[in-house]
């Protein structure tokens, strides 16, 4: 399964929100990163297919989506950041409604609610109101109803904002364990929820891809561009003004910052360190 974007343009009045991006993804995940504005939310509205594109085509292996039409949708499951998912409903009652939705027979949707629940480890909540979820709960709900119907394409929006490290760390462990054999597509600004699962990265500002690739080609970019540098207090203000800091730390000789900048000949000590993925963001989109 081949999903392709080809000369992908969406405008709005006069803002070019997706600007002539071409890509293509097959099985395994891929992370949609980029500032606000960059264009994410309105290139998984056109995978979607709830967005018209200005010019270009989704195409699913050759054809595209238009043509495809409720064909194509059946293959589609998303998971909205959103939370506010009925909360007088009860975990069954939702499940079974986005199952009619999806065209699924009553008895075709149990089984498949059964499957889920158990996978998402919310199988003893099925009576429960959405309402009195938490919100890891939730976001696992949403990945549940998302994952009815066995869809090819997975797009998740934001699947792990707000959650506290352990839930964020189940969500993670959950995607991976569900992509084996789909197109899965994470718009996160979490930056380390997908450095570690995702198999290629797809950076976007101002419409455009900037840069893509696995995790690890993507950093030999910063190959000799990150540095600890040791300072004190009142030199930081300093530092934050002549360099890209993507950390400040202490420890009991004093400050620790950590820049990320094509050459350092500055007066202080430094050491090279590791590049990770947000130190690659902040380089790219940082002020």
């Amino acid at each position: 399964m081949t999903l392709e974007l080809e000369g992908l343009t969406k405008v709005y009045k006069d803002k070019t929100a997706l600007d002539d991006v071409s890509f293509s993804f097959t099985p395994g995940i891929y992370g949609l990163l980029g500032p606000n504005g960059a264009g994410k939310s309105t290139m998984m509205n056109l995978i979607s297919d709830n967005l018209t594109p200005s010019k270009g085509r989704v195409l699913l292996d050759g054809r595209g989506i238009d043509e495809l039409g409720s064909e194509y949708r059946k293959l589609l499951g998303y998971m909205p950041q959103q939370q506010n998912i009925y909360p007088e409903l009860s975990l069954r009652r939702f499940l079974y409604f986005m199952a009619s939705l999806k065209g699924l027979k009553k008895s075709e949707a149990g089984k498949d609610i059964e499957h889920y629940v158990r996978m998402v480890k919310l199988d003893d909540v099925l009576g429960k109101k959405l309402g009195a979820f938490s919100g890891g709960m939730k976001q696992r709900a949403l990945i549940a109803q998302a994952l009815i119907g066995n869809p090819g394409i997975l797009i998740l929006d934001e699947p792990t904002a707000g959650l506290d490290p352990k839930e964020r760390i189940r969500i993670r462990n959950l995607i991976s364990e569900v992509a084996k054999d789909k197109i899965v597509i994470i718009a996160t600004h979490v930056v380390t929820d997908v450095e570690f699962i995702a198999k290629e990265i797809v950076m976007l500002s101002n419409g455009k891809i900037i840069r893509s690739g696995s995790p690890s080609k993507l950093l030999n970019e910063l190959d000799g561009k990150v540095w600890n540098i040791f300072l004190s207090d009142n030199e930081i203000d300093e530092v934050n003004t002549g360099y890209k800091v993507s950390n400040i730390s202490r420890d009991a000789d004093g400050v620790i910052a950590r820049i990320i900048a094509d050459s350092y000949d500055g007066r202080w000590q430094k050491e090279a360190v590791r590049p990770n993925l947000e130190d690659l963001y902040l380089y790219l989109n940082g002020d």
